[in-house]
């Protein structure tokens, strides 16, 4: 795969993530909601202070360290694609990886810059963010938000089990979490290499054969060893 078509991967991915993330930004309200598809689909706007599909990671110290280590990951991960593509890893393999870089960094810019850049958006005022406020963002470099908006509630109104240990008889929804087209990049990537690591990473053994040249003579009394 040649360099210019894994950057173009990547930069559409990343252009698309934060274009919808501004669109959602700047016209729902934290909380808001609209059914995109049936009630399947949806578009639900709520702000991720943590990892991917929502999950939170110890505080504001959790925070920044997170944070952190997304902007170390993507700079590792700048210099693993162009090792990748110096040793012409297979095709297939060097998409997935640009879709994993591509949905780490659309995160990484989240959550370095929005919270210079963005007003705060909050569920009680439903105030809709503006950028660039007069009062300056909701939050210094490395604590923004990280924008999520996709909901696909499959299956709602449904309970656990009784007999299912810890949660039997909670309430069970499928699929709860919210996410981004970021998110969705870096799953898919990953998800991909799983199932196709086989033919990704297939070696191809050479066996050689030495071939040994003699004058002596072959017959029934004497062997070669």
């Amino acid at each position: 795969m040649k360099a210019k078509h894994l950057i173009f991967l990547i930069l559409a991915i990343i252009v698309a993530d934060q274009a919808l993330k501004f669109y959602i930004k700047l016209t729902y309200y934290a909380g808001e909601e609209h059914n995109m598809i049936g009630n399947w689909f949806r578009l639900h706007f709520v702000e991720n202070e943590g990892m991917a599909w929502g999950w939170k990671f110890g505080g504001g110290i959790g925070k920044i360290a997170l944070t952190l280590f997304r902007l170390v990951a993507v700079i590792w991960g700048t210099f693993l694609l162009h090792d990748f593509l110096k040793k012409k890893y297979h095709r297939g393999f060097m998409i997935c990886a640009g879709l994993i870089y591509a949905g780490a960094l659309g995160n990484l810019i989240d959550s370095l810059f929005y919270g210079l850049i963005f007003e705060q958006s909050n569920p009680f005022t439903q105030n809709v963010a503006t950028l660039f406020p007069d009062g300056g963002g909701y939050a210094g470099l490395f604590y923004g938000k990280v924008v999520d908006m996709f909901y696909f509630p499959i299956i709602t109104n449904a309970k656990y089990p009784a007999w299912i240990p810890f949660v039997g008889g909670d309430d069970f929804e499928f699929f709860r979490p919210v996410f981004n087209l970021a998110d969705a990049a870096i799953s898919s990537g990953v998800i991909a290499i799983l199932i196709f690591q086989k033919k990704f990473f297939k070696t191809v053994e050479e066996e050689k054969h030495a071939t040994v040249e003699t004058d002596s003579v072959v017959n029934d009394k004497t062997q070669i060893f």
